[in-house]
């Protein structure tokens, strides 16, 4: 029986209190003492316990130098992780109107109490839901966002009608989602979502008063008027028809448990602690409404450790942060979280067709063009897809989001999971290529990947399981994309 050469294959790694995390090409980790680091570093795999070697192995850390086997599967490996930006865009945004009641301090675009020159036109709205079917994905989310699409339910009936009528010959799996605050949602609406297979999402940032605050109505009945709704879409359509969001602003930091302990009483399986973005107008409030990440950290613990009570009491509620980075630690095949693919999903694997004619890479991107940076428009709505992807924008997107060529990522132990937005470094520093570790998008990301693989290393099995199980891929569309209602 022959004996075979092993060799090390390239890994990352990263101190993680006392030991260190390494990282493989395939995303899969191991936790390491220094001495076990420091002699994995110099190529004595044979001087390690027999069980770490295997484990090693196992994770594409070592390979046998004479079969080839192991590296075909690493590129398999690899080449699953990237699915979500080479299976063609998936998600869709339309915006059918920037009209909406509300004046929300936070918002990322400009709303309009009127809809002359910020609705979308009929010959717009039929361009982009034949366009929609260039994409070679086999499955399409259509996703209505504003403004308030509800404010013009004729214009997302018509796009719904028309794309199923089209979809008879395509033969995609659709799914329908209306991003709405639900304040004009009517049995009629409802009687009609539900024949059509339509979800809702709409934004609950926590108790009455909290939410009042961040999102204020004339009649201050912002909180009153959207669980309104909540309960006609329950009543009309299911339970589980409606999901909600939450922005984490300078007034939230001071109660993550009260917003979890809502969003549990409220009977939402699953809560978003979703922080303030930087984008269009929300820019313009940061001293009003911005914090330090060092802030958001704290609030982010707290919540956090409340979601785990309630799990513990026997209440299943998911935070989706949280699943979205434990799928990338814990699971092969990825969840299609937009913003932490390389190359950028934006452009490839969403899509955004606005009211104002254009089609954008990502719903940042057009919240950009809203306070006057167009820069990152791809192209007129009714340009064909490959046009789009091609374009000069969606090539520049591409170019600064590839790990291997940002040296900040190339030496980083997440490049298997994170990547660079370059639309929130256009938003923050006003260019594509800003430096990732000078970003927020950056410094956030940087710290969920350690917060959650500390907690990974110290779970216990029950903690374990409820990981594991948050980190299999949802069809949520929390999960692709952070659109507000």
């Amino acid at each position: 029986m022959g004996i075979y050469a092993v060799e090390v294959l390239p890994f990352w790694k990263r101190p993680l209190g006392d030991d260190w995390l390494a990282v493989s090409g395939s995303g899969d980790h191991v936790f390491l003492s220094g001495p076990e680091v420091e002699t994995l570093n110099k190529g004595c795999v044979s001087e390690l316990p027999l069980a770490l070697q295997a484990t090693l192995k196992s994770r594409f850390f070592t390979a046998s130098t004479d079969t080839p086997g192991t590296r075909r599967l690493l590129n398999s490996r690899r080449a699953a992780r990237r699915e979500t930006v080479t299976a063609g865009p998936s998600l869709h945004i339309l915006v059918p109107t920037l009209q909406c009641a509300h004046s929300c301090q936070y918002c990322q675009v400009s709303r309009s109490l009127h809809d002359t020159g910020h609705t979308m036109t009929r010959e717009d709205l039929h361009a982009a839901c034949d366009r929609i079917f260039d994409s070679q994905s086999p499955t399409l989310t259509i996703e209505f966002q504003g403004g308030d699409p509800l404010l013009r339910f004729d214009l997302v009936r018509e796009a719904i009608e028309r794309i199923q009528i089209k979809n008879r010959h395509e033969g995609r799996l659709l799914r329908f989602v209306v991003a709405s605050t639900l304040h004009q949602l009517d049995d009629a609406m409802c009687a009609y979502f539900r024949e059509h297979g339509v979800v809702l999402s709409t934004s609950v940032d926590g108790p009455a008063s909290l939410h009042n605050r961040n999102r204020p109505l004339p009649g201050r009945d912002a909180y009153e008027r959207t669980l309104a709704g909540i309960e006609r879409a329950r009543r009309w359509m299911g339970h589980d028809a409606v999901s909600a969001l939450m922005t984490t602003t300078k007034a939230s930091l001071a109660h993550p448990e009260a917003i979890v302990d809502e969003y549990v009483r409220l009977g939402f399986a699953e809560i978003f602690l979703r922080p303030l973005s930087s984008y269009g107008f929300a820019k313009r409030n940061q001293a009003l409404l911005g914090y330090r990440p060092a802030q958001f950290e704290t609030f982010y613990r707290r919540a956090f450790e409340r979601v785990l009570h309630w799990n513990r009491q026997g209440v299943p509620l998911r935070e989706v942060y949280a699943s979205i980075i434990l799928n990338k630690i814990l699971s092969p095949f990825d969840s299609g979280y937009v913003d932490l693919q390389s190359p950028t999903g934006a452009g490839q694997s969403v899509l955004v067709y606005n009211y104002d004619g254009y089609v954008y890479p990502s719903d940042e991107a057009r919240m950009l063009a809203e306070s006057g940076d167009i820069s990152l428009r791809l192209g007129p709505i009714g340009t064909p897809l490959a046009e789009l992807q091609q374009s000069a924008v969606q090539q520049a997107l591409i170019e600064a989001s590839q790990v291997e060529r940002v040296d900040d990522c190339r030496t980083c132990a997440f490049q298997s999971y994170c990547a660079p937005n370059p639309v929130d470094a256009q938003a923050q520093f006003g260019r594509l290529d800003t430096p990732a570790l000078e970003t927020e998008h950056c410094q956030r990301h940087q710290w969920l990947f350690d917060f959650f693989f500390d907690a990974v290393r110290q779970a216990d099995e029950d903690r374990l399981d409820l990981f594991h199980a948050w980190a299999r891929p949802t069809s949520s569309p929390e999960q692709e994309t952070l659109c507000d209602a």
